[in-house]
């Protein structure tokens, strides 16, 4: 079949299971070949070949609504509505997204990229749908690693009590990026084991209907026999308990066991959780290999060998120079603790958890828990690091503000993936942490120019005992700086002068300051003599800096790869304001009011107006024309 020419699923209506086989080989050597080139998530997609292509064959989408938990693993889901045309772009500017999105399709009926959320949105549907006396089916997909959410289980317990009609599909491949952990996960290691149990419950429910009713002491007898034989199939059954008919564990791969799973799921009423056992990886080797999650997400690669394509780096990773100096700071500090809402990979712990297995917490899909179990240790004068993305810190908000920074604890806060991030877009951009963060008593937020400073300001944090203090870094690898062989710490709330200048000042931080020195460079060739400081604690301020600053009138242009709205700009112009100085001429650059999609790094920031021109273009809007120098 040419995959290219698919417009909507309903051309698998006619399709025989043997012509379903070949459709699946083909979708996944179309995913191979292609992912190959741009990269993007491998393992997931794999997976679930057979198990999205029984969904829309079984159902008719969009009328009835399939929702993707996380939605990396919907590549399947956008071939099959006609969008394999688009593959080529997959992840890149202007491109396929690689996640569920309204505006590519109407069969993209809800936006993902967090996880845990879809069964929520599925029970808002429903409930939308009895409102207007529709009749459709609601079908939320969600994995077993996104099942330990904790927003997932506050939706078990609310679709299991209103007994709504609603088939969850849970897709249990005993992984999410990194293995999973939890009491959870081995609930469900116990339901792989046990075998089906809906199908022989229902055939003893038939048999004790045919005994003659002689008394409520039969009847109740039976039932107590019913509930004996519903233990002894499945361990624990967690899911019946919480309202749910169970259905499982059947082979996600095998469409026989798959459409008579779902075609039986269909005639049940209330809500129905069918447990699919999938292969991460499936079909292609090196995928199919892999025990940690390498190719849970990928670069491009070689399709023959499976080898990936990276290019020669030096300068080491930014979540590796974190983790790697919080574990040598442990060998003398047996207070420090790390805690990872189920990133130990994308945060580089393993060295640590190698060395210091009883330290290292591993708490699952669970920021909220994850926050509040640092704030729990810090109570007992332990120095936890909690290593989170800044996407995913979004989710622990009210946990950040009532738990750790309310009660002023000792929480070392490891922002990864600061700033803008790329190709997974909108959904993973970290460019709010410093406006949700900022304006939080107590708390210290931080950002190192280079990884040498980054080392530092680990020692910092960690050697810090008045406080939250938060330290920011981006996505991907340093500079490649010459590193300092000891460690110092770093007096809170000061900056450093990078150049010196008279005629206006460029504050900033992190990634952006080598475009403020570039900037400043060709500035100097226009008669401007411009300071850039390395503002690298967004909080406290460097008060003494800025009333020198302000005090002679200069000009500042503030930039930052976050979000303008009660961002750094914002603490500056406040700080003006606060202290009197009310003609202060300052300028800010930074993420604009809305989402920002996927892309590289360097397209979006063009299209934003974040490049070295347009600070120029700014800070000669700032400053009166300077005659060169002869």
């Amino acid at each position: 079949m040419d995959l290219l020419s698919i417009k909507d699923p309903t051309f698998l209506k006619g399709l025989s299971n043997e012509q379903l086989e070949e459709l699946a080989q083909e979708v996944r050597n179309f995913l191979i070949e292609k992912l190959s080139a741009t990269g993007g998530h491998i393992g997931p997609n794999l997976g679930v070949v057979e198990l999205t292509i029984a969904l829309h064959k079984s159902f008719d989408s969009p009328t009835d609504k399939l929702l993707w938990d996380v939605g990396h693993q919907s590549y399947v889901h956008k071939i099959l509505t006609g969008r394999a045309d688009q593959f080529d772009s997959l992840r890149q500017y202007k491109g396929l997204c690689g996640f569920p999105k309204m505006i590519e399709s109407p069969h993209d009926v809800w936006e993902t990229g967090h996880s845990s959320t879809s069964l929520s949105a599925a029970m808002g549907m429903a409930i939308a749908r009895d409102l207007k006396k529709e009749k459709s089916h609601v079908v939320p997909v969600i994995g077993d690693g996104a099942l330990t959410g904790g927003m997932a289980l506050e939706a078990l317990n609310h679709i299991g009590h209103e007994q709504k009609n609603m088939i969850v599909i849970l897709n249990d491949n005993e992984m999410s990026i990194a293995p999973n952990v939890g009491a959870l996960h081995n609930v469900l290691g116990r339901l792989r084991t046990a075998g089906k149990y809906q199908w022989v419950k229902d055939e003893l429910e038939a048999f004790l209907k045919k005994i003659p009713a002689v008394g409520g002491k039969i009847a109740s007898t039976a039932e107590r026999l019913k509930d004996s034989l519903k233990y002894l199939f499945v361990s624990g059954m967690f899911f019946e308990e919480l309202g749910f008919t169970y259905l499982g564990p059947i082979d996600g791969h095998n469409y026989d066991e798959l459409f008579e799973n779902i075609n039986y799921a269909k005639k049940i009423e209330g809500p129905v959780l069918l447990h699919v056992i999938t292969k991460k990886g499936k079909g292609y080797e090196p995928a199919e290999k892999d025990t940690v999650g390498t190719w849970h997400g990928t670069g491009p690669y070689k399709m023959e060998t499976g080898d990936f394509l990276k290019p020669v780096i030096t300068a080491p990773a930014w979540s590796k120079l974190v983790s790697e100096t919080v574990r040598e700071l442990a060998r003398e500090d047996e207070r420090i603790v790390a805690i990872t809402p189920a990133m130990p990979v994308g945060s580089k712990l393993e060295g640590f958890a190698s060395e210091f297995p009883e330290r290292m917490y591993d708490v699952g899909i669970a920021e909220q828990h994850a926050a509040t179990v640092a704030a729990g240790l810090a109570t007992q004068n332990m120095k936890p690091f909690l290593a989170i993305y800044s996407t995913f810190l979004q989710r622990a908000y009210d946990q950040l503000v009532h738990d750790i920074a309310r009660q002023n604890l000792n929480v070392f806060i490891g922002v990864d993936r600061a700033g803008l991030v790329g190709a997974d877009g909108e959904t993973h951009q970290g460019v709010f942490d410093i406006a949700f963060l900022r304006h939080l008593p107590n708390m210290v937020v931080m950002m190192p120019k280079d990884e040498n400073e980054g080392q530092h300001m680990v020692n910092t944090a960690v050697k810090y005992d008045d406080g939250p203090i938060v330290m920011r870094f981006p996505r991907g690898n340093g500079l490649g700086v010459p590193m300092d062989e000891s460690l110092k710490t770093i007096p809170i709330g000061t900056w450093e002068v990078l150049k010196e200048g008279r005629d206006a000042a460029i504050l900033t931080f992190g990634t952006t300051i080598p475009m403020a020195m570039e900037s400043a460079m060709l500035l100097e060739k226009q008669g401007y003599s411009v300071k850039v400081v390395n503002a690298r604690f967004i909080k406290p301020l460097d008060e003494a800096m800025l009333v020198e600053l302000l005090g002679v009138n200069m000009p500042i242009l503030t930039i930052e790869e976050a979000v303008l709205q009660g961002g750094f700009g914002s603490a500056v112009l406040e700080f003006a304001h606060d202290h009197g100085f009310h003609h202060a001429k300052i300028d800010r650059m930074g993420i604009p009011d809305h989402f920002i999609e996927h892309g590289s790094v360097n397209e979006l920031l063009k299209e934003i107006g974040m490049t070295t021109e347009n600070v120029v273009e700014r800070i000669n809007l700032l400053a009166e024309k300077k005659q060169k120098r002869a």
